[in-house]
């Protein structure tokens, strides 16, 4: 579950006060907005990237207000993948495993298991430069499942693809959602995402956040 008891965030001049959201385990939410209404802004809140001035953010029935980000439990997809050009698909999908020091063959049967769900075999040996928009986001979605997370975020991961790939993503994250059971929340402006994805449909409206019914 993700729930949000009346978050206040403040940067500078901009400010979000009272915003509160519940969603259940295993519910997948869409987050429509305009652009700069902050929605990322709570993204990042809930990924502990952005502190809250106040109110409380629990995942999975844990209080995670005052956690670091690494804490959390939480996969994260930015809007433009984030990919580093160095690493290659293989090494991506292994990237958190190594750093948290799984052994070898566990790190390599997780990428096999990552490789298989999201299609992307024929990339392991690829790095980033020439791969497509679609091919960049399902590395990003691997990475980001790649610890197993209890809760996916994600930031307009669809946002700079056509309407063909933005089609097969979407089923590709329908699946990812039956295989793993994870609880998603996924920030977008556009409306096929939410018809297509969404059990529960947030937007935030000069400063509001309500549930769409």
């Amino acid at each position: 579950m993700i729930s949000l008891s009346h978050v206040s965030i403040r940067q500078g001049a901009f400010r979000l006060e009272d915003i509160s959201l519940e969603m259940g385990e295993g519910e997948y939410g869409v987050l429509m907005g305009k652009t700069g209404s902050g929605k990322t802004t709570i993204l990042e809140a809930i990924c502990g990237l952005r502190p809250v001035a106040s109110g409380s953010i629990r995942l999975l029935g844990r209080d995670v207000t005052s956690l670091r980000p690494a804490a959390r439990g939480i996969g994260y997809v930015p809007q433009d993948g984030s990919l580093f050009s160095q690493l290659s698909v293989r090494q991506h999908l292994a990237f958190a495993l190594v750093v948290r020091r799984w052994p070898r063959p566990e790190v390599e049967r997780r990428v096999a298991e990552l490789a298989e769900m999201l299609g992307i075999e024929y990339l392991l040996d690829r790095k980033p430069k020439g791969l497509s928009g679609g091919e960049i986001q399902r590395v990003a979605l691997g990475r980001a499942l790649a610890m197993r997370p209890g809760v996916l975020l994600l930031d307009e991961p669809l946002s700079a693809l056509d309407e063909d790939t933005r089609g097969e993503m979407h089923e590709l994250l329908l699946a990812v959602r039956r295989q793993t059971r994870v609880t998603a929340l996924h920030v977008t402006h556009n409306r096929s995402d939410a018809e297509r994805l969404a059990d529960r449909l947030f937007e935030l409206r000069d400063g509001v956040l309500r549930e769409v019914t």
